[in-house]
């Protein structure tokens, strides 16, 4: 595992930082008990670093009320209850072919329910949609937009402040997913336009598995979804309608609120812009290099330009699952292949057929030597068909 080189940071980014791991032991061994249901020390004290986690990640994406911040097991457990607690019987919704299924799947349900209908905005042959296809596919019972802020497969980083302000002038509700995102782009919910902003802890943000939520803007009319355990007014039959609880029941993932706490710590500690760079121009080094190769072919990767540091190829002649397994049997090197939980995404590449791709996405504690070891292993595997 020492030698492993892993660029799959777009599942999950690895490793985390030592203070995330030291943190979370630490914390958990001193403070594993239920925050706020107990007038004890403890409880105070747990409470009091989810507050601070709810705090930082308000300030990070400029909103106004850490109440409003809520917490869930991750982005798909947050937009399930975001567009099904937005949803109601006649709405459409405008989402993009750049979706995960953590929006699509949601989506489908209501759609094949007949609750919704839906309409899916193409992109370019760059890799990123018009935010005028919008404007177009506006109707009179349009109830939200749903935007994917950076692609899974592709890395491109979608215009949301012309979006935002569309949907501002229709009064339309905008829900971003900032999954892949969050850390490593500023995000501005205000000057964005965005209502419902969606997260998850364990990618960028460097947190652990486990952890996630989302911020909705004041007005924003999002029914409950579930019910269950508060801690607070307990003799109260129906769940409680504000914030934090409205989107919250039952005991939380302490351990993995304290490890995004001390994650969203170092990553505000290294910089968002200082880790983007960095990343960015490793990703540059590694597309460069692999577009030198023959016979390989590489996705909507033309600048650096809105690009997060995500690459997809093939290798002529090659299925996509082959060349990860050569990468991880006979190079030691961790990456993503197939569809990526991205289905539409692969249909606007035409990759569908050919059963995805090989992703490549690079994190913080990657190197230039991981990046020129990338480089050679895809040249000795296109070598053998050349």
């Amino acid at each position: 595992m020492s030698n492993l080189i892993y660029l799959d940071n777009s599942a999950t980014t690895f490793p985390k930082p030592d203070v995330v791991y030291d943190f979370m032991i630490d914390f958990y061994r001193k403070h594993g008990v239920n925050p706020g249901r107990s007038g004890f020390d403890a409880a105070i004290e747990t409470e009091e670093v989810v507050h601070d986690t709810r705090k930082m990640l308000t300030e990070l994406f400029n909103g106004d009320d850490p109440n409003r911040l809520t917490f869930s097991y991750n982005a798909s457990d947050s937009l399930n209850m975001i567009l099904q607690g937005l949803a109601e019987p006649g709405d459409h919704v405008i989402t993009t072919m750049l979706e995960h299924n953590s929006v699509l799947r949601p989506l489908y349900y209501l759609e094949f329910n007949k609750i919704i209908t839906v309409t899916h905005i193409p992109f370019d042959k760059h890799g990123y949609v018009n935010p005028g296809d919008f404007k177009k596919a506006l109707r009179k019972n349009t109830k939200m937009v749903v935007v994917n802020h950076c692609s899974n497969v592709i890395g491109t980083i979608q215009p949301l402040t012309e979006i935002g302000k569309i949907c501002k002038e229709a009064g339309v509700n905008f829900v971003v997913d900032s999954s892949q995102s969050a850390g490593t782009i500023p995000i501005d919910i205000k000057a964005m336009g965005i209502d419902v902003l969606v997260f998850t802890g364990h990618k960028c943000l460097m947190g652990p598995t486990g952890i996630g939520g989302s911020y909705v803007m004041e007005g924003v009319p999002v029914r409950i979804t579930r019910f269950g355990g508060t801690g607070v007014r307990s003799a109260q039959k129906s769940h409680l309608e504000e914030f934090p609880y409205r989107l919250e029941c039952g005991t939380l993932n302490i351990m993995g609120v304290a490890g995004l706490n001390a994650g969203i710590k170092w990553v505000l500690e290294q910089g968002i812009d200082n880790l983007h760079q960095k990343e960015i121009m490793l990703w540059d080094r590694l597309r460069k290099g692999i577009q030198n190769i023959g016979n390989v072919i590489t996705y909507c990767a033309e600048s650096s330009e809105n690009q997060n540091p995500v690459l997809s190829l093939n290798i002529k002649g090659f299925e996509s699952g082959d060349v990860g397994t050569m990468l991880d049997v006979d190079y030691n090197i961790a990456c993503r292949t197939g569809l990526q939980c991205a289905p539409l995404v692969h249909a606007g590449l035409l990759t569908d057929k050919i059963h995805g791709t090989v992703r490549l996405s690079v994190g913080p504690f990657n190197t230039e030597e991981h990046i020129d070891a990338a480089i050679q292993a895809i040249d000795e595997i296109a070598s053998i068909r050349r």
